[in-house]
């Protein structure tokens, strides 16, 4: 399961996220000991567990299906399927929100994360040519849920020491930067493009190994 962080003073769903933590909860409750796969909880359930009337309700329910947390059992319309991201939810960590000044230094540590792999890292077939951040961060706003990264990858010259050692594959090595860059922090999220005119706007660029 997918490892989710909710992020305080901050609304899911129309509530905050210690709320949303126990209402998920005790929608939860409710299915202990049955096979995901047959559990379903009722609409009406779900307007208590959630604690809002039916009108709320239903919109809510709508929400929840539409973010692909509840899905609609085909066989009993009223009854739906907690899916894999509603027990993400459920399960999510509690924190403050990711400050400006902290998000600089991840950013400043990202920049060494990314001088180390293109310097170091010789069995992996991919270097950083550049990264750039967006969303959030490119705002005002100096609380943040998330730290977008996009990072730009290109094939890796093999120097001579690596020749006659076992290269990962491509997927490999992406997969290996991707941790690599989610381990600066949980509030990052990677995006690896081998083009940055690919990368979402605005953004930024923050490293770039051409520089």
């Amino acid at each position: 399961m997918k490892a989710r962080t909710l992020v305080t003073q901050r609304l899911y769903f129309g509530m905050d996220a210690l709320k949303l933590h126990a209402c998920t909860g005790r929608a939860l409750s409710r299915i202990v000991g049955l096979p995901r796969e047959r559990a379903r909880v009722s609409a009406p359930n779900l307007h208590q567990d959630f604690e809002v009337d039916p009108t709320q309700g239903q919109a809510l329910i709508g929400q929840l299906v539409s973010a692909g947390l509840l899905q609609p059992a085909p066989e009993r319309p009223d009854d739906y399927r907690l899916t894999e991201r509603f027990f993400e939810f459920a399960a999510a960590r509690i924190v403050e929100p990711l400050q400006r000044p902290r998000a600089k230094l991840l950013l400043a540590m990202g920049c060494k994360l990314a001088e180390n792999i293109n310097r170091e890292w010789s069995r992996n077939p991919l270097e950083i040519e550049s990264f750039a951040v967006y969303g959030t961060y490119m705002t005002r706003e100096h609380r943040m849920d998330e730290l977008s990264l996009g990072v730009v990858v290109q094939s890796r010259v093999s120097p001579p020491r690596a020749r006659f050692r076992k290269m990962l594959t491509k997927s490999e090595g992406a997969d290996q930067i991707r941790t690599a860059f989610r381990d600066l922090s949980s509030f990052v999220t990677v995006r690896l493009v081998t083009d940055r005119r690919t990368l979402p706007r605005p953004f930024s660029m923050v490293f770039d190994r051409a520089a």
